[in-house]
């Protein structure tokens, strides 16, 4: 019998995707009002930095300056954490239903001002409007409401009868998820009974400095939280001040090393949540269109800048023609572009220096011999962009399967058995994620209790909820964020 079957073909998807190309549907930027320049907010006021210096910070899809933000130094990091310390013993002392109270009220505004803070994290982190709205600002809010729900409820949270605050918390987050990242880091520490001084990454600020008037506008009492605003040195003189009882960190593995050791030696306490280089593994018997799915928003989500993203896929060797294909075909329709169009799938890297990162990278795959594939897809002139990109024919010796690339771009490795898969996926100086796609719900729970991740997800990928705790092993850090675990690093418990 003769096989007239026609094989795949991504031009061709591409083309019909022309064909019927959907219309520009621009989210609006008047609904943000951005002022020219931005000061620190210490003590329930904006202030400027002490030494009167500024930063620009850009929008990443056209390179424009959204505004001149202040410069911490630190005479400023210590007038905020002596802010911190000050508030502290007040707000300790409220009994939980009242700072439930705040929470419950910050929840509510940041949802009131939803649309506002979507349009502005796009505007500053360059991801797709339909990710900051369907997907951060969502969660950020469900995160104040649920540690809300536990502020007086702190006795059964199984740390002891009576748990205690900590004190002064130093908070410093990236740029890849602003505001969930804050609010990952706040809300717990509030509920708690904690105050908090916080740094943002220098690319991404203003998200932060909107959710200090979201805490002026929810009535929360001055100094219980901070914002200090500036490059590493501002976070380095944070996480080294004497007065500060605990560091929380999202970043890279890196910078976390660095702290670590500047931790080590006193009595604070510290969590880290480093990088990763997730495996998602697609065993033959899997639902194919849905792990198809899957691959795609584990790896190009927020243009692969997630530090749990599934950068490393992992495919049974009976199934990987059909599932590249598949894929190719796939990430063929992706329209990537202005970030504020609400039709965008991959918007704008974050930097110039992110996607120089990227760039070397993926030049260092095709030097050591993987075979290169971009989607068809014409890129902005303006901005920083890299297209949706997949490397094959990868070993677990290249750079590309090995170091976390942080960007649009996924390794594409082959297994034959479950235990090969599983051996493959922790070859790995991280643990933070991973993924199994299966119809089989027992190679589910044996292949999950085998993977040094601290996250696996089945059958899906990259969902997050406030219960449920975050976090990872090995070089991807220690402690956890989120649940009821996320307010043990708060907490002092017999």
């Amino acid at each position: 019998m003769t096989d007239n079957t026609t094989p795949p073909n991504p031009s061709a998807s591409a083309a019909a995707s022309q064909l019927f190309a959907y219309a520009p549907a621009p989210e609006s930027r008047a609904v943000v009002d951005l002022a020219p320049s931005y000061g620190l907010f210490v003590d329930g006021e904006f202030r400027e930095a002490a030494g009167g210096k500024v930063f620009k910070t850009l929008s990443p899809a056209t390179e424009e300056v959204l505004a001149e933000v202040a410069h911490a130094g630190e005479e400023d990091v210590e007038a905020a954490v002596r802010a911190a310390r000050a508030a502290f013993g007040p707000w300790s002392a409220l009994p939980g239903t009242e700072r439930a109270k705040y929470l419950f009220r910050i929840a509510r505004v940041i949802q009131e001002r939803s649309r506002e803070l979507a349009v502005l994290e796009t505007l500053d982190n360059g991801k797709p409007i339909r990710e900051s709205r369907d997907a951060d600002l969502p969660l950020v809010a469900a995160h104040f409401f649920y540690y809300a729900g536990w502020a007086d409820k702190l006795s059964y949270a199984g740390l002891g009868p009576d748990p205690r605050p900590l004190g002064v918390a130093a908070q410093v987050i990236p740029w890849n998820f602003p505001l969930l990242m804050l609010a990952w880091k706040i809300a717990p520490a509030l509920a708690a009974g904690n105050t908090v001084v916080l740094k943002p990454a220098e690319t991404t600020p203003l998200s932060a400095l909107f959710f200090a008037d979201i805490c002026r506008q929810a009535g929360l009492p001055k100094g219980v939280v901070n914002i200090v605003t500036g490059d590493g040195a501002t976070g380095a003189a944070l996480v080294a001040h004497p007065d500060v009882n605990k560091v929380a960190f999202t970043g890279s593995t890196a910078v976390g090393r660095q702290i670590a050791r500047t931790v080590a030696g006193t009595d604070k306490r510290l969590t880290l949540e480093l990088g990763g280089k997730g495996a998602n593994i697609v065993f033959e018997d899997a639902p194919l269109d849905q792990a198809v799915e899957g691959i795609v928003s584990g790896i190009f989500f927020n243009q692969g800048q997630v530090c749990c993203a599934g950068s490393r896929l992992l495919v049974q060797e009976s199934v990987h023609d059909e599932v590249l294909d598949a894929l190719k075909r796939r990430l063929a329709t992706l329209r990537v572009g202005d970030p504020l169009d609400k039709n965008t799938d991959v918007g704008a890297i974050n930097s110039a220096e992110q996607l120089a990162r990227i760039t070397e990278l993926a030049e260092a795959g095709e030097a050591e011999g993987a075979e290169r594939w971009s989607a068809p897809c014409e890129l902005p002139g303006e901005g920083y962009w890299f297209a949706p990109t997949v490397f094959t024919h990868v070993s677990q010796a290249h750079r590309i399967a090995r170091e976390e690339i942080f960007g649009p771009v996924l390794s594409v490795l082959t297994f034959r058995t479950p235990d090969e898969a599983v051996a493959k996926a922790n070859n790995t100086p991280y643990g933070l994620s991973a993924g199994i796609w299966t119809e089989k719900g027992s190679r589910i729970l044996q292949t999950a209790n085998q993977l040094r991740a601290g996250v696996v997800w089945a059958n899906t990928f990259n969902k997050f909820d406030p219960t449920s705790p975050f976090g990872g092993y090995k070089e991807s850090g220690y402690g956890r964020e989120g649940g009821r675990h996320g307010l043990e690093a708060y907490l002092e418990h017999a």
